[in-house]
């Protein structure tokens, strides 16, 4: 790796705007954690979500459980995305995560649920290893008391309890874009710009392409840095080189990988980006789905509550500290001010101007959300803290301000946690009914297991017994459901991937060849909800007792009947709870045809 440039000044003398100066920084050492402390509260969130977050995006079943389950297993659903007449998802991706599930097998007594569990169980760790690596960054760059800041936004989001376990290549790219961002901002020992573009060239490359924008603002940093001098522009050059060359590396690997599945060279990567962009009329993102300019808005509210509306501060607040003459800070102090508050806003912006808009999008930036509204916050306790008489904080009882901050702070926690308690119990339904599939009293080997309008909740392979299968009833949805890898034994390779499966399009149109008639399925998944509209594709297989037989069952949130304030928090079922504030409760059951 090149050496640090000579005119490149150090970490002290490049230390943001608003972070304590030398002589006030043992005042922060009170706030002190040890990284490995910091990763038992990173991880204690992320295993209970392994063990009990609801799958919310049917895109994490089908495109990432499903395909990892045929690698494992030999059978899958399959999404029109895998068809090499598109392939728009990469296999290396998915090979990865098949490697790690497939090391489960040296373990005793494991059956199919363990291994999905135990899969989820690595992503939490490794979310949390990234999240302590930036944790540690973020104290010896700024100061301890912005470090744990940082820790409470990501230990109590809602967002990041769902976002740490997610089989999604969002939530890869988060976990990456943290080392990222982490090797950037760490200037001790050098310049880290290498260490920096490889990490984000992985989270694009392997996970999400987009992500590479988040490295946007440190570029432009490394670029005003080369201006210094001749020799500092040739060292930032190779550090440039270098970083690229390892991203190019990553990529060779995942070309590799692709080439051995799709049998042609696919850049999956190129892929998604062309798809996304440049798809044209009737094609695109667009077609599933539009959403508001608000909606990401309304999301990161719901995710992160208060620390969403501290991050939307932390750059107006560091223009007026700037303009009104009270920072002291060198005008390369300012830039990186500018530079580690950049990416948030970059990414929201970016994605909130696009029509098609999902909360798996933000999860690259949550880590650049809660490193905003930790240096927000520090700046608001510390105006607070202001003894000067002078001044409105300082008119203000000690006593007060402190009431004030931790009732604020309270109230975020409390939020946070009713956010995920109340998502938890309101869709936890379809992995805890299906897990009655694996009494071998249920079912035999070969039956199918029939999904009608609630296809999209399916929860994966993983939860049905070895020689079961999911199938299709029709029902009101009108778009293209998943097909099935092909299991035919050709071709060079262990699976057929290559082979173009039929009915696949890109344009969401049915293929009416994916169904099957009812009288087929001796196992169907349904759900209920009182007062809910039925018709001829929907009916109430539930009410029809002479035909089905409940065999599991459990309460479903009907979100047409209960309040937006039910829907979004966890509320207690207590008589004090007015009427309309309760939440509502539908049925989701596994059925059986009664044998005549």
């Amino acid at each position: 790796m090149a050496s640090k440039p000579k005119l490149v000044p150090t970490p002290r003398r490049a230390r943001p705007a608003y972070a304590p100066s030398p002589q006030k920084r043992p005042s922060a050492d009170h706030f002190q954690l040890e990284p490995i402390k910091a990763f038992y509260c990173f991880l204690f969130p992320a295993l209970l979500a392994a063990f009990y977050a609801p799958i919310l995006d049917c895109d994490e079943t089908f495109n990432f459980w499903e395909p990892t389950h045929y690698l494992r297993h030999s059978f899958g659903l399959q999404t029109w995305e895998y068809s090499p007449e598109y392939a728009i998802r990469s296999w290396f991706y998915i090979s990865l995560h098949a490697f790690i599930s497939r090391l489960t097998t040296f373990l005793p007594y494991v059956t199919k649920v363990h291994e999905f569990y135990l899969l989820r169980v690595v992503l939490a760790v490794t979310t949390a290893a990234c999240e302590t690596r930036l944790f540690h960054v973020i104290c010896r760059t700024f100061n301890p008391r912005v470090g744990l800041m940082f820790l409470l936004c990501m230990v109590f989001s809602p967002g990041m309890f769902h976002a740490s376990v997610a089989y999604l290549p969002s939530s890869f790219a988060m976990c990456a874009s943290m080392l990222g961002m982490a090797a950037f901002m760490d200037w001790r020992g050098g310049l880290k710009t290498a260490q920096g573009i490889m990490w984000f060239g992985i989270a694009g490359i392997v996970g999400w392409p987009f992500t590479v924008a988040l490295a946007a603002p440190f570029l432009l940093e490394e670029a005003v840095l080369a201006t210094v001098s001749k020799d500092a522009l040739e060292t930032a050059i190779w550090r440039v080189v270098d970083g690229v060359v390892r991203s190019l590396i990553v990529l060779a690997l995942g070309l590799c990988v692709d080439v051995f599945f799709y049998h042609s060279p696919e850049v999956v990567p190129f892929n998604i980006v062309w798809y996304n962009i440049f798809s044209g009329t009737g094609k695109g993102p667009a077609i599933f789905g539009t959403e508001p300019w608000h909606f990401y808005v309304q999301n990161l509210l719901l995710n992160f509550n208060i620390w969403f509306v501290l991050a939307m501060m932390a750059l107006p607040l560091i223009s007026l500290q700037f303009f009104s003459g009270s920072s002291t800070a060198s005008v390369q102090s300012r830039l990186r001010s500018l530079v580690f508050l950049s990416p948030f806003y970059l990414w929201l912006a970016v994605f909130t101007v696009q029509p098609h808009k999902e909360e798996r999008f933000m999860y690259p930036a949550y880590p650049a959300l809660a490193l905003n509204a930790a240096v927000a916050l520090h700046m608001v306790l510390v105006a607070l803290g202001s003894t000067e008489p002078g001044t409105l904080a300082g008119k203000i009882p000690a006593k007060v301000k402190l009431a004030l901050v931790t009732v604020a702070m309270l109230c975020s926690i409390d939020l946070g946690v009713f956010r995920t308690v109340g998502v938890v119990t309101a869709y936890s339904a379809p992995m805890q009914v299906h897990k009655a599939l694996q009494d071998p009293t249920v079912g035999v080997s070969g039956e199918f297991v029939c999904y009608g309008k609630e296809w999209y909740r399916f929860p994966s392979s993983y939860f049905l017994p070895d020689g079961m299968r999911a199938k299709w009833v029709k029902s009101a949805f009108s778009g293209l459901l998943p097909g099935e890898f092909s299991e035919a034994n050709i071709g060079f390779g262990i699976w057929p991937t290559s082979l173009i499966p039929p009915g696949m399009n890109d344009r969401n149109d049915e293929d009416p060849g994916k169904h099957i008639d009812v009288k087929h399925c001796n196992l169907l998944v349904d759900s209920y909800f009182p007062g809910s509209p039925v018709s001829e594709l929907e009916p109430p297989y539930m009410l029809d007792t002479a035909t089905w037989e409940e065999v599991a069952c459990s309460r479903l949130l009907d979100t047409s009947r209960t309040n937006r304030l039910g829907r979004m928090l966890w509320l207690p079922e207590l008589d004090i709870i007015p009427q309309p504030f309760r939440r509502k409760w539908g049925k989701y059951c596994l059925l059986r045809r009664r044998t005549k």
